[in-house]
């Protein structure tokens, strides 16, 4: 199995670095992990609505470029369904079951999803109605993706 997460904009911040790192790590006994980042978009200053649905098409272009024709595709949404823990690890498994061999995990800009990314989604999943920035999700993400294995092979995590 492998898990491709793709994102717009390079990762900057250290610490965010070191924890998508070790997580990374943790994941390499149960899956392939691949980090696909694409350029983000220059958004101006007061950008009107019309400009901001013109960045956001744009990275998500860029987006479904990187996804082959077979990979399950799960958008990172505030739009989406949320859904816990045993639940992801359920669709995961799912995914695997089925012969599915690359998951893909989507997350945005910071002016969201574009069209084309929402249309490839297999499905759109929210993690909470707050806002995160991107850079941070993409922790929080890893971390849901190893707790997930650890549901899947029933060993203990924390809770």
């Amino acid at each position: 199995m492998k898990i491709r997460i793709l994102t717009v904009g390079k990762l900057k911040e250290k610490y965010l670095v070191s924890g998508i790192k070790e997580y990374e790590k943790r994941l390499n006994g149960y899956c392939k992990v691949e980090m696909v980042e694409v350029l983000d978009e220059p958004i101006p200053d007061n950008a009107s609505p019309l400009v901001e649905d013109n960045i956001k098409n744009k990275e998500a272009k860029k987006l479904v470029e990187k996804i082959k024709k077979d990979d399950y595709v799960i958008v990172l949404d505030l739009h989406g369904q949320q859904i816990d823990s045993v639940e992801l690890s359920k669709r995961i498994e799912s995914c695997m079951l089925h012969g599915k061999s690359t998951i893909d995990f989507v997350i945005g800009g910071s002016l969201g999803l574009g069209e084309d990314i929402i249309e490839r989604a297999d499905f759109r999943l929210c993690f909470s109605q707050m806002t995160f920035p991107h850079q941070l999700m993409k922790l929080i993400l890893m971390e849901q993706i190893y707790r997930s294995f650890k549901i899947m092979k029933n060993e203990t995590y924390h809770k």
